[in-house]
């Protein structure tokens, strides 16, 4: 069964999923790159994104190729794709990951400004949608055709489909580092109230990996 699942989120141990200042310089905000340490060595990250031959395997890596398995389309916030906010200037920015990015799949972009669809290498596709969560889930589960849809953040996006109880599994890789300030990932957000239970908990030298599953 199809499943609306968060996949490898880092997350400080003061429970910042991305840090202060986004800007194009620093995407993920001051400090935001040390959130991934565990991400970046593995062979999923290396070959994925990077074309690389290799890279680590163990626990890290498992993690990490569990969360593209599966997925047939994604959800981000416009944050995940740009820095920029408001109306588009023009259509020259394409996305963080270069000419072929690591989703190979469609991507549904929450925006309050249309833009066209935007065709990218490898089978990746953006699609930009101005009428709100529900609607980029319904498009983007027609897209999976009976595979999952993965949302891949920033936090405020987590943070609406977990509050709409549209999130079935999250897979959080709490990383050993303080932040201090940034974007909560659970601001205001009673997950036991919303159902979820810790299902699994391994930990590495550079993240503890935990499942967090939303009880029927």
């Amino acid at each position: 069964m199809s499943k609306v699942r968060v996949a490898g989120f880092s997350v400080s141990l003061d429970g910042y999923g991305a840090g202060p200042e986004q800007s194009l310089d620093t995407p993920l905000g001051v400090g935001g790159m040390e959130l991934h340490q565990w991400f970046f060595p593995t062979r999923t990250f290396q070959r994925m994104v990077l074309g690389h031959a290799d890279g680590t395997t163990g626990i890290d890596d498992d993690f990490a190729a569990r969360g593209f398995a599966n997925v047939g389309a994604w959800i981000l916030g416009r944050n995940m794709f740009g820095p920029l906010r408001g109306p588009w200037p023009d259509h020259e920015w394409k996305g963080w990951w270069g000419a072929n990015p690591p989703y190979h799949v469609p991507v549904f972009v929450l925006t309050h400004h249309p833009r066209p669809p935007l065709e990218m290498a490898g089978g990746t596709s953006f699609h930009f949608v101005t009428d709100g969560i529900h609607a980029a889930l319904e498009r983007a589960r027609e897209a999976a055709a009976g595979r999952d849809v993965r949302i891949g953040g920033g936090p405020d996006t987590i943070r609406q489909y977990l509050r709409a109880g549209l999130v079935d599994e999250l897979h959080l890789a709490m990383s050993p580092v303080l932040l201090g300030r940034g974007e909560r990932l659970f601001a205001d957000v009673d997950m036991r109230a919303l159902g979820y239970q810790c299902v699994e908990s391994l930990a590495t030298e550079k993240a503890t990996h935990v499942v967090l599953r939303r009880q029927r």
